[in-house]
């Protein structure tokens, strides 16, 4: 953040405010797109755009701590796309490899958080592979903020590496071609996507005024709802993500009915469709969200 910005006690006092002021209800998982840490590096007279891919981290662990305390329980952050790892100059890329590396580290030892590498890992370094890899072992028991990183990441490869994992399946069970394309679901391919069992992203936010996906999260952001920010990753304020969620508080979900479900909840109600992807894959939070 930049010096002074976002600090005065007329800040303070807004800020006290919106949290006072927050709904009740607030996204079960919001996705998180940083951007804009290059040109925050460059405004700022940096000779490397390190010193902002750096910055954007330290910025990431701070949001983090923000969903943590407004009970966000899901949040995914995108940290490296696929494109990232061919396109990216040779130095740039080292540097940002490294503090990726250096964060996945970080947040596997917050307490009871629990993180999760999502991405293709034989396409990395193995030194960043084996980071990811022990921060996820070390956290699989973990209750808390659960947080997934994508790095090595491409919503298109993931969908074609879930086609390809239930067609593996498929095969090893003895299955014709046929069988298969009848049977096919988009709530299979749902389940065999790197964030498989997780609800989808009810919110989308971008930071530095672009808006589009990049290739992140296709699949499962079909229904989520999108949120733009202008400030570049760095300048990221906590009120500006606390506007964000009075934003996505405020649209017109759409709603969806669950009727019966299979294990015998018996129940007729509206529930957004991020909330009947998780309440088909967890029965148990459904049971309870409809007591």
């Amino acid at each position: 953040m930049r010096k002074n910005e976002g600090r005065g006690p007329l800040y303070r006092l807004y800020i006290s405010r919106l949290r006072r002021r927050m709904p009740a209800t607030v996204p079960h998982h919001v996705a998180m797109m940083i951007d804009g840490n290059r040109r925050w590096a460059r405004q700022l007279g940096f000779d490397s755009a390190a010193h902002g891919h750096r910055a954007g981290a330290a910025k990431m662990h701070e949001f983090l701590r923000w969903c943590d305390d407004l009970g966000i329980e899901v949040v995914s952050l995108y940290l490296l796309s696929n494109d990232n790892l061919v396109k990216r100059d040779s130095q740039e890329l080292q540097d940002l490899l490294e503090i990726i590396a250096e964060l996945a580290a970080e947040l596997s030892h917050e307490p009871n958080w629990r993180v999760k590498h999502v991405g293709r890992a034989e396409g990395l370094p193995k030194e960043l592979a084996e980071v990811l890899h022990e921060a996820t072992e070390r956290t699989r028991g973990h209750d808390g903020l659960h947080v997934n990183l994508a790095v090595g990441y491409g919503g298109r490869s993931e969908i074609v590496d879930a086609v390809r994992s239930i067609i593996a399946k498929h095969d090893q069970s003895g299955g014709s071609l046929e069988e298969l394309a009848a049977s096919l679901t988009p709530e299979q391919i749902g389940e065999h996507l790197y964030t498989g069992g997780q609800a989808d992203p009810d919110l989308v936010i971008r930071t530095s005024g672009e808006q589009r996906l990049s290739d992140f999260l296709l699949w499962q952001s079909a229904h989520s709802e999108f949120y733009f920010v202008e400030a570049l990753g760095p300048d990221l304020r906590e009120v500006d993500f606390l506007r964000a969620i009075r934003d996505f508080a405020a649209r017109d979900r759409p709603l969806r009915t669950v009727n019966d479900l299979d294990d015998g909840i018996g129940v007729n109600m509206l529930f957004t469709n991020s909330s009947l992807s998780r309440c088909v894959n967890d029965p148990g939070w459904c049971r309870r969200a409809v007591r």
